[in-house]
């Protein structure tokens, strides 16, 4: 019964996390078409170019990062939670 409910916790944990991650990658994207088309564009063809605008223009990506970083901490957190072929301490 514990497994079930850790089991339903975790999922409901990796789709909340997931909706998170994917709200905070939609509205950093939204924040660079605002401050530019081109760094939209460069965002989404170059892979560096996300860390560059990250770093440059700070004030303005800084909320969707976060709310990037909440989402893969709660499927972090769901993965340890709902696997059980951890080792003692974590699993």
């Amino acid at each position: 019964m514990l497994v079930l409910m850790l089991s339903i916790v975790a999922t409901i944990l990796v789709l909340v996390g997931l909706l998170l991650a994917l709200l905070g990658a939609l509205t950093f994207l939204v924040a660079t078409f605002r401050e530019s088309v081109l760094w939209g564009i460069a965002c989404l063809v170059l892979p560096l170019a996300s860390l560059a605008f990250l770093i440059l223009h700070w004030q303005k990506a800084k909320d969707p990062f976060f709310l990037q970083l909440w989402g893969i901490a709660l499927i972090i957190g769901a993965a340890l939670i709902g696997n059980s072929g951890l080792p003692w301490p974590l699993g």
